[in-house]
């Protein structure tokens, strides 16, 4: 039964995709617009810092994997950040999305697949990153199963780095957010350190190419922020 819901929901999540695919406009995302300019520099910034907190930078000889990497946006980041291309790993359901990210970053090492079964040994890695993929989840199974999977293939006192809607989006039953009681939950043995941030992107699209410092100011507002940035730490091992 486990194993049926798990695919269930694996085609569930890939319909999604397919449908996003369709329906919405192609530049929504893109760099070209403001909006997104804005949002992508602004979860960076809290992403660094949390890194920075936690004592994970220099990330040059970390290694990192991207779960639920796409076509490879946030490895790109990474990259930016100081990681070694050899060091850096990534995952999707998609093999559209890892055909294009390889062919953006041949020497990373990525593959086809989901994060309830990752094909990587035990104790792999120093950090991960997720980024608005258990809000695609909907079964509480397969949130277990991949937070399981998670820390099984993380090295001890090794890290999640986590970024995720705290908040459901009501235009769009297939999302769900998933607030700090339920990642706790998921990780339970785990030190877990979260910050809401991010201004609501449907504000930030009205708002930014109006001006980017009332954007700023609007994102300073809690209930605006929809997103949790925030850290897990693997018990076990020692920081450096």
């Amino acid at each position: 039964m486990t194993e049926n819901v798990s695919e269930a929901e694996a085609i569930r999540i890939h319909n999604e995709y397919a449908r996003r695919g369709r329906e919405l406009p192609a530049s929504r995302y893109t760099l070209r617009q403001p909006s997104a300019i804005f949002l992508r520099e602004g979860t960076g910034r809290l992403c660094l810092e949390a890194l920075e907190r936690e004592g994970m930078l220099p990330l040059w000889d970390r290694k990192v994997a991207d779960l639920g990497c796409g076509s490879g946006t946030w490895l790109l980041q990474l990259l930016l950040w100081g990681a070694d291309p050899r060091n850096l790993f990534g995952i999707d359901l998609e093999e559209e999305r890892i055909r294009r990210a390889r062919y953006k970053i041949p020497a990373c090492d990525l593959r086809v697949g989901d994060i309830r079964n990752l094909p990587w040994p035990d104790a792999s890695f120093d950090l991960l990153t997720q980024f608005t993929v258990f809000t695609s989840i909907l079964s509480e199974t397969v949130k277990k199963s991949a937070a399981a999977e998670m820390l099984r293939v993380l090295k001890p006192g090794g890290l999640v780095l986590w970024y995720d809607f705290r908040v459901d989006n009501p235009r769009n039953p297939n999302v769900r957010g998933i607030g700090a009681r339920e990642i706790r939950s998921l990780f339970a043995d785990c030190s877990v350190k979260l910050r809401s941030g991010t201004l609501a992107p449907p504000v930030a699209r009205r708002t930014v190419p109006i001006s980017w410092i009332l954007s700023l100011c609007l994102e300073r507002i809690p209930f605006l922020r929809t997103h949790y940035v925030g850290t897990i730490r693997k018990p076990g091992g020692a920081r450096r």
